[in-house]
């Protein structure tokens, strides 16, 4: 049984399409096109290992009542365009069709930035023997190091594809270098999945 698992977090419609929330109120992520497709070609070789892939979704009520009152302020130009920005059974929360998951691949909905807060995300993990964590995603410096930070703590091996990240400029490159500091392995995400079958095969030796 492999023990990485791939997580992605965040990649919605709401976050990356062209007609998702933020795009629409003017706050789209202008590098996210390389980080999608990195994601998609490291989704294709974890398949291809025999790696757990596991996704989170940022979903909330309809105009975000369960979250912060900075967050609503800043969420509010796309709040403006769309009302039901991320919200339950909405398409804007919705993972791009891009990057969808396949049959049994684990989707864990959240409502803070930490994808262990509040989820069964750590349990499922457990129940599949996962203690190592490859984490792609947006936005690099919020939902993504919450949840690498908060996934150290609770005794996982964590990486962050270095090139399957996004965020908005200037927060992309200090929050990596944070998480490269203290909390993760930070690489491209050849070099993290070269070292998940290299493990594997020892495992199986």
């Amino acid at each position: 049984m492999p023990t990485t698992a791939v997580l992605v977090i965040d990649m919605q419609n709401g976050f990356l399409h062209p007609k998702g929330s933020l795009a629409r109120a003017g706050m789209g992520l202008p590098d996210a096109e390389p980080a999608i497709r990195a994601t998609r070609d490291l989704l294709a070789a974890a398949r291809r290992s025999g790696l757990p892939v596991l996704y989170t979704r940022q979903v909330i009520g309809e105009g975000g009542p369960e979250m912060s009152p900075g967050w609503r302020e800043a969420a509010a130009p796309a709040l403006a365009v769309e009302p039901r920005m991320l919200s339950h059974g909405s398409w804007d929360a919705e993972i791009l069709d891009r990057l969808a998951p396949v049959a049994g691949e684990v989707v864990v909905d959240k409502n803070r930035y930490d994808a262990f807060l509040y989820t069964d995300l750590e349990d499922t993990l457990h129940g599949l023997g996962v203690t190592r964590l490859l984490v792609a995603g947006v936005l690099t410096n919020v939902c993504v190091e919450s949840t690498v930070r908060s996934g150290l703590e609770r005794r996982f091996d964590v990486a962050v594809a270095s090139d399957a990240t996004a965020a908005y400029d200037g927060f992309l490159a200090p929050s990596l270098a944070s998480m490269r500091a203290l909390f993760a392995t930070v690489a491209p995400w050849s070099e993290l999945i070269a070292s998940s079958d290299n493990d594997t095969e020892r495992t199986s030796a």
